[in-house]
C-alpha cells in the first residue's frame, strides 16, 4: 500500500501524507484510483476500456465501457511448480495442486464442460464443499465466460432450489457426501431432489468425495469428474464485458426467496485486487487461507488469492474437531501468513483458554482477519496475548452484496480494540443520521455515498432493477443504504459496526447493537449463546426485551444465574437494557453461514406466521425457531 502511494504521488504531483488523505483523495477521484489501481496489478485487458468511471450514478455506475477481460486469465497467469491450491480436510488426504497442475485442470474441465454443451452465459452450479476442485470447476467456468454459483453441501433441498432455480443452471457438479468431524453425511437423497426440481439442467457431474468408487445406482445418469476432466486441451480465455456475470451469490434467505445478486468480472477482479494486494499486503511467497464454506461470500474471496499469487488454503470440516485448535494447527502446517477467520471462532477460542501462540509455530502468521460479527474488544486482547503480539489484526465488515469488505485494516493504520480502523480505499463510507446527514461520535446507518466497482450488477431476473433499487437505494436516493450501524469515532476516524440496524435494541432512547449485547452475556459463565430481541410495543412503550440464552451442560436458569446476568448488562451496558424476559432455549437460530436470526425472531415473537418469517433450509438448525412460535401462540 505504501509503495502504491508512493507512486501515485509521483505520477499525479499529490501529497498523501497519512492515511487519511489517501482515503480522501481514493473517494474524490475514483477514476485516478482504479485506474492507478488496474495499472499496479497488471490487469490484462484484451480490449482496452475508453474511460473509468462513464457514469457515477447509483444505481446504476458504468465502469470501464468498452473493456473486455476475463477474471481466470488473471487468476491463472502465473506458472511454475509453487502450490498453488493447498485441500485440506477431515475426508481424505491432502490434495496440492501447483500452478501448472492448475492449469491444467481448469482447461480439462473447461474443455468438459463444452462438451456438455456450456457455453458463455451458461450458468454452472457447485454442491460441493471447499475443496481444490471447487475453485478448479470455477476458475473453468470464468474462462469461457459461463456464470458461476454454488451452495455448500450441507445446505437443505429448500435452500438450494430456492436460489439456484432463480439462475436456470444447465450444469449442477455434486459431491456424494462428506465427513463433518467423525461423521459421514450421505448427500444421494438430496442430490437426487435437486436435480429433480432443476428442469433446466442437462448434465450433473459426480465428485467422488466420501466415497472413491461411483455408485450408479444412487447416482443415476451422471458424469463423474475423471470423464469432466479426461482430455487435456488448451487453455483459453474467453474475452467479455466488464460488467459480464462472473458468479451469483445470494441473500441470506433467511426471509423470503432469496435474492440473486450478480456479480461482474471487472468489478470482483479490480475490488479484490485492491483489498487482497494493498489492505492485506498479499502477494507472492504469501499463504492465504480463510475458514469457509462455498455458500459464504469469503470462499469467492478467498479463491481471488490467486489473483495475487498467493497460495491458497482451503479446509472443509468441522472446526471443532477434535478441538479449537484444529484451525490454529491448519495455520501452524501449512505456514499462513494471512489467515481469516469468523469472529464468533476467535471469541470461542478465547473462552475454551487456548494458548496457540504458545503450543504453535505460527511464525509465518502476520495477519489475522475477523469477519461475519463485530470482534469485541476481548477478542482483540485475546489475539494479542495468546495467539501472536505482532500481528496484523484486521477486523473488517462488508457483505455479500459487494463481495468484500468497506471498512477493514490497512498496513499503514494502528490496530484499536473493539475498532475498525477506517473505510478501505475507495470506499465513501460514512454514518447517516434518519435525515440523511453525515455524523460523528453517534451510530448512524451505514451508507457508501460514491459507487463501488463490486457493487452488484443487478438481481438475476429483476429485468426493470427495482428489487435492487428496493434494498439498498430508497432509503437515501442516490445513496447506498448496508442495513447496519456504524459509528465513526471522533477521536481517530474508526469504525464500530455494532449490528443490523433492523435488529437495535431502542430502549428509553438509548441505542445499543446486538454485538455489544453478546459480549457481555457470553462472558456469563454457564453462558454457551445467546439471542436478544427487542419487542416493539404496538401503543409507543417501552417494548419487551427478550434474552434467550443456550447454556451449558449442568448448569440451570436459577435466580442467581439471572442475577449474574442481570449484574453483568447493567455494569457492561446499561440498566436500561437488563432484560425484561430470560428464556432457555436448546439452540439460538442461525443462517448456514452462522449468523444469529434476531430479526425472524422477533418477527416470529410479534406473531408474524413461520413460514413468512424463515426458509427452515436455510438454517443451521430449523427447530431452532420452534421455542419462539410457541412464546407468540395465543395463551
Amino acid at each position: 500500500m505504501g509503495r502504491f502511494l508512493d507512486r501515485v504521488e509521483e505520477r499525479h504531483g499529490l501529497s498523501l501524507p497519512t492515511y487519511a488523505e489517501a482515503h480522501a483523495w481514493s473517494v474524490a477521484d475514483l477514476d485516478t484510483f482504479w485506474a492507478e489501481v488496474a495499472d499496479q496489478f497488471e490487469v490484462r485487458f484484451s480490449t482496452p476500456p475508453t474511460a473509468v468511471l462513464a457514469d457515477a450514478s447509483m444505481p446504476g455506475a458504468v465502469w470501464f465501457p468498452g473493456a473486455r477481460l476475463n477474471y481466470a486469465e488473471q487468476a491463472l497467469r502465473r506458472r511454475g511448480d509453487q502450490a498453488a491450491i493447498v485441500g485440506r480436510g477431515q475426508t481424505r488426504d491432502e490434495v496440492t495442486l501447483t500452478r501448472d497442475e492448475l492449469a491444467d485442470q481448469v482447461a480439462r474441465v473447461a474443455a468438459g464442460l463444452r462438451r456438455l454443451g456450456v457455453g458463455s452465459g451458461d450458468r454452472v452450479v457447485g454442491y460441493l464443499p471447499n475443496v481444490p476442485e471447487t475453485m478448479v470447476a470455477f476458475l473453468a467456468c470464468a474462462s469461457i465466460g459461463a456464470v458461476w454459483s454454488s451452495c455448500a453441501p450441507e445446505f437443505g433441498v429448500t435452500a438450494v432450489v430456492d436460489r439456484v432455480r432463480q439462475i436456470e443452471p444447465t450444469v449442477l457438479l455434486v459431491v456424494d457426501g462428506y465427513r463433518y468431524g467423525t461423521k459421514d453425511i450421505d448427500r444421494a437423497d438430496e442430490v437426487a431432489r435437486i436435480r429433480e426440481a432443476l428442469p433446466t439442467l442437462r448434465a450433473t457431474v459426480l465428485l467422488p468425495y466420501l466415497d472413491a468408487t461411483v455408485d450408479e445406482d444412487r447416482f443415476p445418469d451422471v458424469h463423474t469428474w475423471a470423464e469432466l476432466t479426461a482430455e487435456a486441451a488448451d487453455l483459453t480465455f474467453e474475452p467479455v464485458a466488464f460488467d459480464h456475470p462472473l458468479y451469483v451469490l445470494y441473500s441470506s434467505g433467511t426471509t423470503g426467496l432469496p435474492k440473486a445478486i450478480v456479480h461482474g468480472h471487472g468489478g470482483i477482479l479490480l475490488e479484490h485486487l485492491k483489498i487482497l494486494g494493498l489492505h492485506h499486503d498479499l502477494g507472492e511467497g504469501e499463504v492465504f487461507c480463510w475458514f469457509t464454506t462455498t455458500g459464504w461470500m469469503m470462499w469467492n474471496y478467498l479463491v481471488s488469492g490467486l489473483l495475487v499469487g498467493a497460495t491458497v488454503v482451503t479446509f472443509d470440516g468441522d472446526p471443532g474437531h477434535p478441538d479449537l485448535m484444529t484451525l490454529w494447527r491448519l495455520a501452524a502446517e501449512t505456514g499462513c501468513t494471512v489467515f481469516g477467520v469468523g469472529a464468533p471462532l476467535l471469541m470461542a477460542s478465547r473462552k475454551a483458554g487456548l494458548t496457540p501462540g504458545a503450543d504453535l509455530d505460527l511464525s509465518a502468521l502476520r495477519s489475522v482477519g475477523s469477519t461475519g460479527a463485530p470482534l469485541p474488544p476481548e477478542g482483540f486482547a485475546w489475539v494479542y496475548e495468546h495467539v501472536k503480539d505482532d500481528v496484523l489484526l484486521t477486523s473488517a465488515s462488508g457483505g455479500t452484496d459487494v463481495c468484500s469488505a468497506f471498512v477493514a485494516g490497512a498496513p499503514l493504520l494502528p490496530v484499536h480494540a473493539g475498532e475498525i480502523p477506517g473505510a478501505c480505499l475507495g470506499a465513501d463510507v460514512q454514518a447517516f443520521d434518519r435525515e440523511g446527514r453525515p455524523v460523528v461520535g453517534q451510530r448512524g446507518e451505514l451508507v457508501i455515498t460514491r459507487p463501488l466497482p463490486s457493487m452488484p450488477v443487478g438481481f438475476w431476473g429483476d429485468e426493470d432493477g427495482s428489487r435492487y433499487r428496493a434494498a439498498y437505494f430508497e432509503d437515501f436516493p442516490g445513496v447506498w443504504r448496508h442495513g447496519d450501524w456504524l459509528e465513526v469515532t471522533a477521536e481517530r476516524g474508526t469504525m464500530v459496526i455494532t449490528g443490523r440496524s433492523d435488529a437495535t435494541l431502542n430502549r428509553g432512547g438509548v441505542r445499543m447493537g446486538t454485538s455489544e449485547f453478546y459480549a457481555v452475556v457470553e462472558d456469563v459463565p454457564g453462558v454457551a449463546d445467546s439471542l436478544v430481541v427487542h419487542q416493539d410495543d404496538a401503543d409507543g412503550g417501552p417494548g419487551t426485551l427478550w434474552l434467550f440464552v443456550v447454556l451449558d451442560p449442568g448448569t440451570d436458569l436459577d435466580d442467581d444465574l439471572r442475577r449474574s446476568l442481570a449484574a453483568a448488562i447493567r455494569r457492561g451496558l446499561s440498566p436500561r437494557h437488563v432484560p425484561d424476559v430470560v428464556q432457555a432455549v436448546p439452540a439460538v437460530p442461525r443462517t448456514i453461514s452462522g449468523k444469529k436470526m434476531e430479526v425472524p425472531a422477533k418477527r416470529l415473537l410479534e406473531g408474524e406466521p413461520l413460514e413468512v418469517v424463515a426458509n427452515p433450509g436455510a438454517m443451521q438448525d430449523p427447530t431452532a425457531l420452534d421455542p419462539f412460535v410457541e412464546l407468540a401462540a395465543p395463551g
